[in-house]
This record gives structure tokens, sequence and C-alpha cells, in this order.
């Protein structure tokens, strides 16, 4: 069918534009519109908004001026009008440890709410949505399940590894040298070394941290061209994928197919399939469940667990493996993930995708080799039998935790709490030199509401794995990780500190216990003790109180449900 045609029981190519384009009522839309480019001709174009969070912030978003371009080219192709608007995004990396990180997950909301705003006021009919950090990832999509309209998201890439001595090196690894040389493990001038090698280019951090899981997430959702989460930033496959994407919005419109037909529960469960094979980060429960939210699925915690039950980890990536994504593309990339699993019946074959076409039909056209057996293990050799992500539950959590159990090998945890209300005391504790071997450190009021803003503790996590404590000290927080922390590390838990939740009502040296073969994390204290605690508890008031997150504090819920604005 070509893109351009109609008849009377075809959809209308131009949905909403006719409400800025036909009737003389118009006359002064059109106007402006002439002044961005647009021809007579035009006017019965679809009009398709390039939604981009490019910016010279960080080298996860500089490719998408490039695909930006590519994108407009192949809905010029298609028989559409593109228009290009750009919106946020911050820098996880850069903004981490300090009070920066507070404004992380808001800029999740603040994305997907720009590009509703434009979309919705300039009566766009699709949208492409370009993206490369940790929140675009997901407020693009989030943006697309609320619009429902014809949507395709691209990734901007993963940057290639850096080298150092001979051996691959990455974000992740910078943040542990800073703990190896607080620990006189390493010199200054080596962790200067290490510096200079992280990012040698442009493009997302290179592990199967939050990017690149969101990436390979959107690629299962359906939202993404098949095999576009893999190939680096730099590769030009890239900006045919992007010119592709062009096209492939405009056909949507022609076949009549929104997010929402795309974005189903079965979409859901593909998704969280190719997260748990992958070990992927645990933003990525906080972020599917929210997209769901706005596509208006039923999306729980228990289905994580019920999904990871049955699908092994096979994917020997960092930040607990070996490799990174650029590997992960070598050797055929999301792909070959997805079609051993539909092989092995654990994803939904008949889920809709943008392409037009549904989940298997991708998978039989594209091809994809067989699991190579070393980055991406087999299932008759995985790296752990069930999936990388795990949901806890306990008297610590009564409405859930998430530890990412890929990088997690022990199953029972017993130790004594070191109690720190909000990060920073516990990072000056641990450079410091004062967290040893068997303790628990438990970091609250950094919750989506206490924080304000659910701060990541990559910073904490590598300086406590860089000082040779990564399999000695138990992390817990209301707050969230970063997809490049490994180890002994539990976030997210709910309720949080600030609405009362127990994490609130622990002291130093009570006992604390992690149970993985049941899956709870429990406070070892009685019940009338902690009753006691609670008579005298007040909320500590929020680190910030003015502005954005103000306003977020307001709105925003529960971490078990996504931390959505309500």
């Amino acid at each position: 069918m070509s893109a351009t045609s109609s008849t009377s029981t075809q959809p209308d190519l131009k949905p909403r534009s006719r409400d800025v384009t036909d009737g003389i009522e118009r006359t002064a839309a059109r106007g402006m519109l002439r002044a961005v480019g647009m021809r007579d001709e035009d006017f019965d174009k679809p009009q398709i908004g390039i939604a981009s969070s490019w910016n010279e912030i960080t080298p996860c978003n500089l490719s998408l001026r490039r695909l930006g371009v590519a994108a407009k080219e192949g809905v010029h192709a298609a028989g559409g009008f593109p228009m290009e608007f750009g919106t946020i995004s911050v820098s996880d990396g850069i903004s981490m440890g300090h009070i920066g990180m507070h404004y992380s997950l808001v800029s999740r909301e603040i994305i997907a709410d720009s590009v509703e705003t434009v979309v919705q006021a300039e009566r766009l009919d699709g949208t492409v949505l370009l993206a490369g950090c940790d929140k675009s990832l997901p407020g693009m999509l989030m943006a697309a399940a609320r619009l429902d309209l014809a949507g395709v998201f691209v990734y901007a890439g993963s940057i290639l590894p850096g080298h150092v001595d001979g051996r691959e090196v990455n974000i992740g690894d910078a943040f542990e040298a800073v703990g190896a040389c607080y620990k006189g493990l390493i010199t200054r001038e080596e962790l200067t070394e290490i510096e200079r090698a992280i990012c040698p280019g442009e493009g997302a951090c290179g592990g199967m941290y939050t990017a690149n899981t969101m990436a390979s997430a959107a690629e299962a959702l359906g939202m993404a061209l098949p095999g576009s989460a893999s190939p680096p930033a730099v590769d030009r496959r890239r900006d045919g994928s992007a010119r592709a994407s062009g096209e492939a919005v405009v056909n949507m419109i022609a076949q009549g197919i929104t997010a929402r037909r795309i974005l189903t529960k079965q979409a859901f469960e593909n998704a969280i399939a190719v997260v748990m094979a992958f070990g992927g980060s645990t933003n990525a429960v906080l972020h599917l469940l929210a997209i769901a939210r706005e596509a208006e699925v039923a999306l729980t915690l228990d289905d994580f667990n019920r999904i990871g039950d049955t699908v092994p980890h096979l994917a020997d990536v960092k930040p607990f493996g070996s490799y990174v994504m650029s590997s992960v593309d070598q050797v055929g990339g999301v792909p070959v993930v997805m079609r051993a699993l539909l092989d092995a019946g654990l994803l939904h074959g008949d889920a809709l995708t943008v392409t037009g076409k549904t989940v298997a039909e991708n998978l039989a056209e594209l091809d994809p080799p067989d699991l190579d057996g070393k980055i991406v293990h087999t299932f008759a050799d995985p790296i752990h039998p069930t999936g990388g992500l795990t949901i806890l539950r306990g008297s610590l959590a009564p409405d859930g935790a998430v530890v990412k159990s890929a990088g997690f090998d022990s199953e029972v945890f017993t130790g004594r709490a070191r109690v720190f209300d909000r990060e920073q005391g516990a990072l000056e504790a641990v450079a410091g030199g004062t967290v040893l071997a068997g303790d628990v450190v438990v970091i609250r009021y950094e919750g989506p509401r206490g924080g304000p803003g659910m701060r990541e503790m990559l910073a904490v996590t590598g300086m406590i794995k860089g000082a040779g404590l990564g399999k000695d000290v138990l992390l817990i927080t209301d707050g969230r990780f970063s997809g490049a922390t490994t180890g002994l590390c539990i976030g997210h838990i709910a309720p949080e500190a600030t609405d009362g939740g127990p994490i609130a009502l622990v002291r130093d040296g009570d006992p604390i216990t992690l149970d993985m073969t049941l899956r709870e994390l429990n406070l070892d204290v009685p019940a009338d003790e902690l009753d006691r605690r609670r008579d005298g508890w007040r909320p500590l008031p929020p680190a910030i109180r003015t502005g954005v997150l103000a306003k977020y504090a307001k709105l925003v819920g529960s971490a078990a449900e996504g931390a959505i604005c309500r």
C-alpha cells in the first residue's frame, strides 16, 4: 500500500493536522507553516514530529543530530512532512554523587510532558522519537504511550569501549577506580589514565546499563525497528535505521497503527523477558511500569518475578560480566536473544510492531544467527537459571524492592545496619574507611518523594566495590542504582522512608537478613519495638523544597508503581 494513497476505507493520513491546515479559518496557521518550509503540495501530507533529546551536555546524545536528519529524510521519502523539535536530557554520569542527581528521574517526566505538549498543541499526526540517555529513552516511550499516535523510537547508540593496558574500560570502571584510589589500591596517575580512556567518543554508556537496557526493551516492545538497539553510535547503520524509522511512522499512519496497539500486555512481557535474559538495569523495572501506566496496561512488580522464573540469564555483559553492547552487536544484537526466546516459547510472537508485522514475522525476515555461547550463553549453559532481576518483599520492603540478581551470587546475607539519612554520609563513611565487611549500609530519604528525585547510588556502590568490599557489604536504599551497579545492592525499597516505610525505623546495629531463595528482605527487630519507634517518628524534610523538585515531590507516587506523577 502506498503511504500517500487514500480511499474511503483507509485511515486518514492527516488524522490531526487538518486542525491546522484545512479551511479558511486556518489561514494564519498555514502562513506560519509556509515560513518553516511548507509548500502548497505539503499541506496534504501527514505532519510528523521529530522529537529529539540531542544536546552537547553528554556524549550519549551527540549522534542524534545526524540521526534526526536521516529520520526527516525517511519521512519525506514516505510522503510525510517532518518537523523537528527538541527536549531536554541530563547526564546521569555527570550528575552522579551530588545534588544534580536529584534532577535525573524528574527529567523523565519533563521529557514526556514536553513531547506531549508540542505534539498536542501543534496537532502532529505522528512522531519519530530520538533519545540516547537513561531517562530520555523511557521519557520518549512514555510520551508515545500517552499520545497513542503512530510513533517509532530511535536510539542514539552505544559508545565504544576505551582501553587501558590492553583491557576495555567504561564509565563503571571510573566509579570503581575512585574507591580503589581512596583505598590506596591504585595511584592517582592510574585513576587519571582511566578517566582519559573511558569515553573515547559519542554514544551512551557501553555496558548493559540503563540506556542499553531500555534500548533493548524498546526493540522487544515493538516500538523500535528490529535490530536497531545494538549498533554503536558511530556506526552508519544507525543512519539507515533512522531513515527507515521515518518511513515506518508514515506507513503506520497509513495502516491505522498507533502506539497502544503495539504496547499491549504481551509486548511488556516480551520486554521483561529480554531484560531478564540480558540481566539488565534495575531501572528497567521502574521505567517499564511507568510506560505501562501511560499505555493503560496493568503491569505490576509480580509480573517481573513471574517472567523471570521462566527466562534464564544468558548475556555475559557488564557490569557483572565481561562484554559491552558493541560485543552483543557483533554476535547479532537483540534479535539473536529474541529469536532464542521465541523458539523456547518464552516470547509472544504474535505481538504487533512498528513495522506493521509481528515479532515472529520480523525475526523470520531478519533470520538472526544462533546464540554464540560465549557473549550470549545458550539455554543449555545459562549464567543463571532464572532472570537477571528479582523483586523482593519482606518486613523491610512490604511493597517491594529490586535487586540485580545477575550480579548477586550469595543466597543469604545477614549483617548489622549502618544507617545514613541520605547519600552524602555514606559516601564519606566509605571514603573514610569506616564501612566494614558485614555491614548493611542503609541509605534512606532518597526515595521519589523523600529525596526528592530518587537518586542513583553509583558513586557509593562503585566506591564500595573499588575498595574491595563488593561481596562483603550489603547496600539497601529507597533510592535507585545506576545500571552500572553490580553486587550486593537492593534499591526501590517501598514504602520509602518519607512515607513511613519500615526503612525509616531502622537504627544502627539492627540485624537485617536478605534471603534470595525466599526473595525476602527482613528487618529482624520485634514488632513492638518498631511500634515504639514509630510513636516518635517524623519524616526528614526534603532536601530541596523549591522549583521543579517541589512540584515533583507533591505529585510523584511510589517506586513500586514506577514513580510516576499522578
